[in-house]
């Protein structure tokens, strides 16, 4: 069972070319235990998929990827809201 949660599990990461394109990073202790990542990429260059399965968005200042393959954008709304609630 955790392996099949595992394999539904997204990363992303964002690579910013300079620390002063970071604008707020927040950590809390509280009981949500919630993260809050703010900065920006800049001007967009490119979005694209990489290798099929990553959706890359590139701007001047920073790369942003999220693991999201091309087939699952062009799902409609109403197909992902089928496949959670059979989940």
């Amino acid at each position: 069972m955790q392996n099949q949660t595992r394999s539904k599990m997204r990363f992303f990461s964002v690579e910013l070319k300079s620390k002063s394109d970071l604008k707020n990073v927040t950590l809390t202790n509280g009981s949500s235990d919630s993260v809050l990542l703010e900065g920006t990429i800049g001007e967009l260059l490119q979005a694209k998929f990489a290798e099929g399965i990553i959706l890359e968005v590139v701007g001047k200042d920073g790369v942003l990827r999220v693991d999201l393959g091309e087939e699952e954008i062009q799902k409609t709304p109403k197909q992902n809201i089928r496949e959670a609630k059979n989940q």
